[in-house]
């Protein structure tokens, strides 16, 4: 395998860490146009403490691969903890068909011993519930002799014309037009004839612009450049079940080609919001948030896109967090967007129970299923907006997918809101501190 060592998934057997029974939607929403309160100290209402924490107080050095606790490392399993700083995402979490969602009813999709399965009905996709245009994407599959599936690319919800709606990455033992497994169905055929049925195989492939390579087993078999006059940008993920038994399991992505929202020296390109009581000082490659309430808001703004970062908090139960399609912050109304809620704290110790709705959840809106991160370690989260659905992992394991289904609002707080807005960072109260890092950003084309 070229760029990743992956491992078969883990049962969940550290104590604590069963998550939730998934649902389609996490928490419900205020009702449609349903105002909302305005706390001129952010968005969250913990009781603050009462005094800072001591400004002396220094960063933990990134986690090595044996400081990520044991049973967020069991959450991951296929991931490394390398991998994990690294952008990689789990799209299926090896328990749950959380952040799935099928173009027909009549496919028999479930989970079984941690893999995807399906062999009975009519000829479907399962799909990923948000889009994505440049990564790399992992995954592992089995399909019984005579079969016929795929792994769908940039696709449609529902895709006609497999030349133009989506790249078919075929998994099949015979194809009448040549397009064997590793092949492009209607676009381009693998550099060699094989099959895919018999032992568990697995896809390596890199989305990129217009170019597309794909491995199988570790050997390359197909590099294409989409010369069409219209390449497609971004698109969902779909597992095919067309005939016959098939198996997919340890499905994992990279996003790519996001830029750097931070210079590492200095704040360029970020400004404090008016009326802000906190401080926001550079400290090596992060921006540390402390002091008491404000926001740090960035000047440009952003609609739809995949955005990463790390943050660290520095106390137990620190509140904080960072907002995405907000209005200008202004002293009248510091920061209102949608907030990615940061905080680790929950009910005795168990991950399935955040205490102050959970880190990667979008607060007041979807609670997170699970904490997958601790205070005073670096944790990664990843966010994703398309349109009125957002997603967010955090540490590669999937915690919140919601829609958005309010009226719209140019405020977030009260309504949808689609227009591009502003990305900001929240020190919550005086015993917020939190440092963010590596903070980075890609535009996703959202198309169907």
């Amino acid at each position: 395998m070229k760029s990743l060592t992956w491992s078969l998934l883990c049962a969940f057997t550290m104590a604590g860490c069963q998550p939730p029974p998934p649902t389609p939607t996490q928490k419900s929403a205020p009702s449609q146009g349903a105002a909302e309160p305005t706390a001129p100290t952010g968005s969250n209402d913990a009781t603050p403490p009462a005094s800072a924490p001591d400004a002396a107080a220094a960063l933990p050095a990134p986690p090595a691969v044996e400081d990520l606790p044991a049973d967020v490392l069991a959450l991951v399993a296929p991931l490394a903890t390398e991998q994990v700083r690294d952008g990689w995402i789990l799209l299926f979490d090896g328990q749950s068909l959380f952040g799935w969602e099928s173009n027909e009813p009549g496919v028999n999709w479930a989970v079984e011993d941690g893999t995807i399965t399906a062999d009975s009905g009519p000829q479907g996709l399962l799909l990923t519930t948000v889009p994505f245009a440049d990564y790399e994407l992992h995954c592992e599959f089995q399909m019984e002799a005579g079969g016929n599936s795929g792994v769908f690319l940039r696709t449609a919800f529902a895709p006609m014309d497999v030349a133009a709606d989506c790249y078919e990455l075929n998994i099949v033992d015979e194809h009448p037009s040549g397009f064997l497994t590793g092949s492009f169905v209607g676009r381009a055929e693998a550099a060699e004839p094989l099959t895919g049925s018999g032992d568990w195989k697995s896809f390596d492939v890199r989305c990129e612009g217009n170019t597309f390579t794909v491995d199988l087993d570790g050997r390359r078999v197909l590099d294409y450049v989409d010369g069409s006059a219209a390449p497609r940008a971004s698109g969902r993920i779909g597992l095919q079940k067309n005939a016959g038994k098939i198996r997919f399991r340890n499905i994992g992505l990279r996003p790519l080609n996001q830029q750097s929202l931070l210079t590492g020296a200095d704040l360029s390109g970020w400004r404090v919001v008016p009326g802000s009581a906190a401080t926001f000082e550079p400290e090596g490659d992060a921006i540390r948030c402390r002091g008491g309430a404000g926001f740090l808001e960035t000047e440009g703004t952003y609609g739809d896109f995949v955005l990463q970062l790390d943050a660290a908090t520095r106390a137990a139960d620190v509140n904080s967090g960072f907002f995405f399609r907000a209005e200008p912050g202004t002293e009248a109304a510091p920061s209102n967007g949608y907030e990615v809620q940061v905080d680790n704290s929950r009910h005795e110790r168990d991950r399935a129970r955040p205490a102050n709705a959970g880190t990667g959840a979008i607060f007041r809106r979807s609670e997170a299923r699970l904490v997958a991160a601790d205070d005073h370690a670096w944790a990664t989260v990843t966010l994703i907006a398309a349109g009125p659905r957002f997603a967010t992992w955090v540490n590669g394991y999937p915690v919140v997918d919601w829609v958005d289904d309010r009226t719209a609002d140019p405020n977030p707080r009260r309504g949808l809101r689609l227009e591009p807005g502003h990305i900001s960072l929240q020190a919550h109260d005086p015993g917020t501190d939190v440092s963010f890092r590596r903070i980075r950003i890609a535009p996703l084309p959202t198309i169907d």
